[in-house]
């Protein structure tokens, strides 16, 4: 059955040719999805055309669902006395990460599981509607592919991240050895991105090239940690080996940005900025340039990075917020780089934005403008999440799916 949600004040599409600016901004408009899930029209309300369903948006604003492309959900136990030390004064280092796998790889796969869905129902009732989740935290070939299949019951798009530290009892070359023969052997089947913490004391950035390149021989997609904590190769790698993103890109130098502006500049696809502002945020670290990548023409995103360390959200909004207030984006921006450019990041043509043809993802409003998302920080502005056309409190199992239809009534 079709599906109209009429009477919106501010429809936000990312199809700068549907209204004004980037974000294609329709105002009294009206959007019908098609029995397939997917978005069949959008326009004003005045001019929209019959539907089976009928959604009344009330004069709120809509936006697309927001694209979280980086996340690691798959652990165990969390850090917070770790938080409470860096707040205090000690510094981030990464070196918590290997708490967190000894907890993994002591839990079951049903508490992995229930820490998974947890942290999706957050992300879903905040407006996220696609995830990227991450191995990393098993780092032995058994726990790096049960992570994977886990991850896998909620999202397609997963990402294997065996060279996330080195253990501390590991010859780094023997692990990395093992990381691009064996662990990947086991890990590929689950996964559709390689990713490596390119960084001081994790991999240097011979040993990332070498993950990295056998990953993308095994068909997985590239994507990389880099520049976090110091400068260094790491986002020229990406650039140099056409990773779909590099993440982090706290410390940059002139040549980095030059080389993500020119692979966006380039026809192809590009490499994206991810930024994770809320590891910034939570390790009192320096956050990135954003408005130096945009004014030289990058693509940028923006993400949680939730995990239970460094970045311990799931909001999406938050991000936006942080993006606005500490990197000095525009409110448009950040909405565009939180929905479009995290599609861009998983090189994703069907999210991030609301045209015909899109998946039917997106967040009704409980405000009149996308602007509030930034303005009103730390309110729940969400009102109602669209999977495929479904509402989110109808979808069951772990998985968005197109499968169900909203019920009949004057507004949800």
């Amino acid at each position: 059955m079709t599906l109209v949600i009429d009477h919106i004040g501010e429809l936000v599409t990312n199809d700068a040719a549907l209204g004004d600016a980037v974000l294609g901004i329709v105002r009294d408009a009206a959007l019908v999805v098609g029995d397939d899930g997917r978005v069949a029209w959008v326009g004003a309300r005045s001019s929209a055309p019959a539907a089976d369903r009928y959604v009344d948006a009330a004069g709120a604003a809509v936006i697309p669902g927001f694209v979280d492309s980086h996340a690691h959900l798959v652990f165990a136990g969390d850090r917070a006395a770790e938080f409470a030390a860096r707040m205090a004064g000690s510094p981030y280092t990464g070196g918590g990460i290997r708490t967190t796998v000894a907890a993994t790889r002591a839990a079951s796969d049903d508490d992995l599981r229930a820490t998974v869905a947890r942290l999706h129902r957050e992300m879903l009732r905040q407006g996220t509607t696609t995830i990227e989740i991450k191995s990393g935290y098993g780092l032995t070939v058994a726990d790096e592919r049960r992570s994977l299949r886990i991850a896998g019951e909620f999202t397609d798009e997963t990402t294997y991240l065996g060279a996330h530290v080195i253990p501390a009892d590991a010859d780094p070359d023997d692990y990395t050895a093992l990381v691009c023969g064996p662990m990947l052997d086991a890990a590929a089947p689950y996964a559709r991105w390689i990713d490596v913490f390119c960084e001081r004391g994790a991999f240097d950035e011979d040993r990332s090239r070498a993950v990295l390149t056998a990953g993308i021989r095994a068909g997985l997609g590239a994507r990389i940690h880099a520049n976090q904590l110091t400068a260094g190769g790491g986002v020229r790698l990406a650039v140099e080996l056409g990773a779909a993103s590099a993440d982090h890109c706290t410390h940059l130098a002139p040549p980095d940005i030059d080389a993500l502006a020119a692979s966006a500049s380039g026809g192809g696809p590009g490499t994206v900025a991810t930024l994770l502002p809320g590891a910034e945020f939570s390790t009192r670290s320096p956050y990135p340039d954003a408005r130096a990548l945009l004014d030289a023409g990058a693509t940028v995103a923006l993400a949680t990075d939730c995990n239970p360390g460094s970045s311990y959200t799931s909001s999406m909004p938050f991000c936006i917020a942080l993006a606005v207030r500490e990197m000095r984006m525009t409110p448009a921006e950040a909405l565009w780089s939180a929905t479009a450019g995290g599609a861009k990041a998983l090189r994703r043509a069907d999210i991030g934005h609301l045209g015909v043809g899109a998946r039917a993802d997106l967040a009704i409003l409980d405000a009149p403008s996308f602007l509030h998302l930034a303005y009103r920080p730390g309110v729940p502005l969400v009102r109602t999440v669209l999977v495929s056309g479904t509402p989110s409190n109808e979808i069951s199992g772990n998985r968005t799916t197109s499968t169900g239809t909203p019920t009949n009534g004057e507004a949800i």
